[in-house]
């Protein structure tokens, strides 16, 4: 399997032509680009959101084109300190076009899950997210197995049928 990362990565959301999914399964990241801007959270400094400038430019252009890009986040309670940083930063994403659903952790005990996070992009290509032990994303590997593909559908309708949109969870 080849690792997509960089521009290659990066073109998987240039060259969808409906849908881009992605299933979050983690409560915690720990990607270089995001170190400084959740450390800045944790003291409550301001943050002026550039790191983030970058996949808001791609989402909003994706989303001019009139593709859609879908997440959901599972998520534990009590919430960590980088999922309530998530929902601080999810309304970036979301005014650039992106759809962020969330889904507690305890109603996903009977869902087939994936071990790994993973881009569904128009219900046919599979790529399943790459992060190094200390958390840092590294890219992506593309699963041409149409059973896997399958299966990550199968996760994607069920998550995506439970799971909260962002404004209706964060009232909660």
């Amino acid at each position: 399997m080849e690792l997509l990362k960089g521009d290659e990565f990066e073109n998987l959301f240039r060259s969808f032509h409906r849908t881009a999914f992605h299933l979050e399964l983690e409560d915690t990241y720990n990607t270089s680009d995001e170190r400084g801007p959740f450390d800045r959270f944790l003291k409550g400094e301001s943050d002026d959101f550039e790191w983030h400038r970058p996949w808001l430019d791609l989402v909003r252009e994706v989303s001019d084109s009139g593709r859609r890009i879908e997440r959901v986040r599972i998520v534990s309670s009590p919430y960590t300190d980088y999922t309530r940083w998530g929902m601080a930063v999810a309304p970036l994403n979301i005014a650039a076009g992106e759809d962020i659903r969330w889904l507690p952790r305890h109603l996903v005990r009977d869902i087939a899950l994936p071990v790994d996070d993973f881009w569904l992009f128009d219900d046919s290509r599979l790529v399943f997210t790459v992060f190094e032990t200390d958390g840092n994303f590294i890219g992506g590997v593309e699963a041409r197995y149409p059973y896997l593909v399958g299966l990550c559908k199968q996760a994607r309708d069920a998550t995506w049928d439970l799971a909260v949109p962002h404004d209706d969870f964060v009232v909660r």
